[in-house]
């Protein structure tokens, strides 16, 4: 009989280097800048399934079988003066997102219970507009943060643009505010090329305000905006040098009448792949996967968590739709995944961290962590 099979040598290097570094991060160990770009830039498809088969050992050794999960209510929409040029809600563009003042505290319990009624321990109030200053639009947020404190359907998070003031961050902190999410959005070099009305560093001095308060803080960025692997990797450590809590990941779903309306949408594998690089270079912190997932990682939607995600928002995002949360939770129980979440979990510090802080979240076309767009605040 003649075997019509042939013998290949396979080439193990990328295997046993991956395999080397997933071990020191599961030891304890970190990975450098230079080998994480290394990461971020396999390209076989045997290699990224190597590496996401690490980054699930790397998510089940510190974070076991939970996942966190978390909601947000758009309590002002449309209008803002930020030219993030991912975002529906941006003044400068002409969407069909929907406008509207801020709400008051009765829309906000009524959000919370919807949330509590889908299992979901946290509930992100989320404004369009630049920032929040002193005076009454800031006691208005700070009474419907103070009314979900004490409903107890949900942690009372919030994303809320640019924090100027330290007085400002110890009022939300006072009226209940336990995490804030502010996302970097991508790297230092990329940034002007996403927003020039404000600038990196005014998000970073937003961070810091949070963090001095004692709240938690939620910050990442969106992929797919024509950045460089460069960048994604710059963004990872930028937000492990913060030592954020939360880290949202969001991919870009471009909406119509924004300047990333014709951007191309990443592949599921890349996605997939930056989820994993963000788990090796941050093994400890909560990643989200949150705006864009359903519309960009399609049928592959379970894989994220196989990739190193130990979180996930549920429910509409501002300005476009998520997939229904019924089927967010029977994907968790398929999976063996649990939503049972503590709050000590995702907020374990090292040993050297001083003050928490937390950020907002993205729109699904844009981020996780966004003023106007679909994703998790930003």
């Amino acid at each position: 009989m003649v075997s019509t099979m042939s013998r290949q040598s396979i080439d193990a290097t990328n295997h046993l280097r991956i395999s080397e570094l997933g071990r020191r991060v599961v030891g304890g160990g970190a990975v450098t800048r230079e080998e994480a770009l290394w990461l971020f830039h396999l390209e076989e498809t045997a290699d990224v399934y190597d590496l996401l088969a690490w980054a699930n050992r790397i998510r089940e050794h510190f974070k076991g079988s939970k996942v966190h999960l978390c909601s947000i209510v758009n309590i002002k929409s449309g209008g803002c003066s930020e030219n993030c040029r991912f975002c529906s809600q941006s003044a400068a563009y002409q969407t069909e997102a929907p406008r509207y003042g801020l709400v008051d505290k009765e829309a906000v319990l009524q959000a919370a219970e919807e949330t509590a009624a889908n299992g979901v321990t946290a509930l992100g109030l989320v404004a369009a507009w630049r920032g929040l200053d002193e005076g009454p639009v800031l006691d208005q947020i700070c009474e419907s943060l103070d009314a979900l404190r004490h409903s107890g359907k949900a942690r009372p998070d919030a994303s809320l643009g640019i924090i100027r003031s330290q007085a400002v961050a110890e009022r939300l902190k006072a009226s209940g505010l336990e995490c804030y999410n502010h996302n970097l959005e991508t790297s230092r070099g990329f940034f002007s090329k996403v927003c020039d009305t404000h600038s990196y560093e005014e998000r970073l001095q937003t961070i810091r305000h949070l963090k001095r308060a004692g709240v938690s803080v939620c910050s990442g960025g969106i992929l797919g905006m024509g950045e460089s692997v460069e960048d994604r990797c710059e963004l990872a450590f930028a937000l492990r040098d913060l030592e954020v809590d939360f880290i949202p990941i969001n991919v870009l779903n471009p909406i119509s009448g924004t300047p990333f309306a014709n951007l191309p949408p990443l592949a599921p594998l890349k996605i997939l792949q930056s989820i994993a690089c963000f788990r090796f270079i941050l093994p400890r912190r909560e990643i989200m996967v949150a705006g864009g997932r359903a519309v960009n990682l399609r049928d592959l939607q379970g894989m994220m968590f196989m990739a190193g995600a130990s979180a996930m928002m549920v429910g509409n995002y501002l300005t476009t739709l998520n997939q229904p949360v019924e089927r967010d939770l029977q994907m968790l129980k398929d999976l063996g995944l649990e939503t049972d979440w503590e709050e000590s979990d995702a907020m374990e510090r090292p040993v050297a961290r001083t003050a928490a802080g937390h950020g907002k979240d993205v729109e699904p076309d844009a981020e996780i962590a966004p003023q106007t767009t679909e994703m998790a605040p930003a």
